[in-house]
């Protein structure tokens, strides 16, 4: 199953009857599904079907949807609304009365109140609004299958740039691993100076001390339960890029616990290399968590 990111955009348009409508979906990251639809009034219908079937096709992501629809083609139909009018005229009559003198309105300027007229469009039949209805709907499928695709073909590049930061954090970890700090002889060599240092410091140590030192010197300087998880990990994710879906939030973890790993390592690191591999290995993984938040 192919990986997706979260972000993408679609546009779709078309015709039905007298009716011409606009789709524009994009959607960016989230951390769960969030789908938001604008659409005209009077097409609840179509909001209905067009989120279920953004809540099928897709798992994680803040989805906006825009729908815009235009009858065109028809003739406007214009006339008077007559309980307006009748009320514009009392009250003319009115004013008249009370003001001597006063020059009645224009025609035109009557007509030109708001609300005197009304232009509207030709009625439309049932059956020819259930059947735009049914276009928009196939239109907004169309132009969501486009978003997948387009949200698809960006997961795939993010898997690409996911396994070859992989492949950095497992040449950084052979690095460490091969490191001349943690040989034997380096460690003990180390050992020993401080153990010197903690001696020549105070006279006060007995031997059962300095053995405890010794051992806590020895656990400190050993990474190698660090290098273990960190392949261990790495295992893990390169398994869940292979079996691809909505596996976001579970990278998420694993590239958290890559980081704790890394951070464990550098703090642990008792000489310049090793030290100079942690941080090399610390900035990798950040760039392996920022890429992990743009998939599904």
């Amino acid at each position: 199953m192919a990986l997706s990111s979260m972000t993408g955009f679609a546009r779709g348009q078309g015709v039905a009857g007298a009716y011409v409508w606009n789709w524009e979906i994009k959607s960016v990251n989230a951390k769960g599904l969030d789908v938001r639809l604008r659409v005209p009034p009077g097409w609840d219908a179509v909001d209905v079907a067009a989120r279920k079937a953004a809540n099928d096709a897709l798992a994680r992501g803040t989805v906006y949807g825009n729908l815009s629809v235009e009858r065109k083609g028809t003739a406007p139909k214009v006339k008077i609304n007559e309980p307006v009018l009748a009320a514009i005229i009392a009250t003319l009559d009115e004013i008249d009365n009370r003001i001597v003198g006063a020059g009645r309105p224009t025609l035109d300027g009557i007509l030109a109140l708001k609300g005197v007229i009304e232009v509207t469009e030709d009625d439309d039949t049932p059956e020819a609004r259930q059947a735009a209805e049914q276009a928009v709907i196939a239109g907004f499928n169309k132009t969501l299958a486009d978003l997948v695709a387009m949200r698809r073909a960006e997961g795939d590049a993010l898997g690409k740039i996911l396994t070859a930061r992989l492949d950095e954090i497992g040449s950084l970890a052979a690095r460490a691993e091969a490191a001349p700090g943690r040989k034997p002889e380096a460690i003990k060599a180390r050992l020993a100076e401080q153990i010197a240092n903690l001696i020549e410091a105070s006279q006060r140590f007995d031997s059962d001390r300095l053995y405890q030192e010794a051992i806590l010197m020895a656990s400190k300087a050993d990474i190698r339960e660090e290098l273990d998880r960190l392949a261990s990990h790495g295992t893990q994710v390169r398994k869940l890029i292979a079996e691809g879906g909505p596996i976001g939030r579970r990278l998420d973890f694993l590239a958290q616990e890559l980081n704790r790993e890394s951070n464990t390592l550098t703090a642990k690191a008792n000489d310049v290399e090793l030290a100079n591999i942690g941080l090399e290995l610390k900035t990798v993984v950040e760039q392996f968590r920022e890429q992990v938040q743009n998939l599904e």
